[in-house]
């Protein structure tokens, strides 16, 4: 059985730094395409960051030069480290594969960007 764990968000001001976490279990990161994705109240769901099995990475617009996706095969996990966080970047984190699979979605991790 697949699960996917996030961990990693809070409360951040503007300007700030969180590193999120996706801890994986039933499947190997290392040998499957992966991503991040965000969603706001009100808004779709969105891909922040992929990666590749060839360890390829690709940011949406809105987290280019701020966002750095990685994973760590060793420890089956994933991660995002998102720096000069902005009041838009406020949203519910998850990780699944890329394309996403509706039976993979966990619970996500909550970033909340505020002064």
């Amino acid at each position: 059985q697949v699960r996917l764990v996030e961990s990693g968000g809070g409360l951040v001001q503007p300007g700030g730094s969180l590193r999120l976490s996706c801890a994986a279990s039933g499947i190997s990161i290392r040998f499957s395409a992966m991503g991040w994705y965000r969603q706001s109240p009100g808004k779709q769901r969105e891909l922040v960051a992929s990666i590749t099995i060839g360890g390829s990475t690709n940011y949406a617009d809105s987290a280019k030069g701020r966002f750095t996706i990685s994973r760590d095969s060793a420890k089956n996990t994933m991660y995002l480290q998102m720096n000069s966080l902005k009041p838009e970047d406020t949203a519910l984190y998850y990780c699944n594969l890329q394309p996403s699979l509706r039976a993979y979605w966990g619970q996500g991790t909550q970033v909340t960007v505020s002064s």
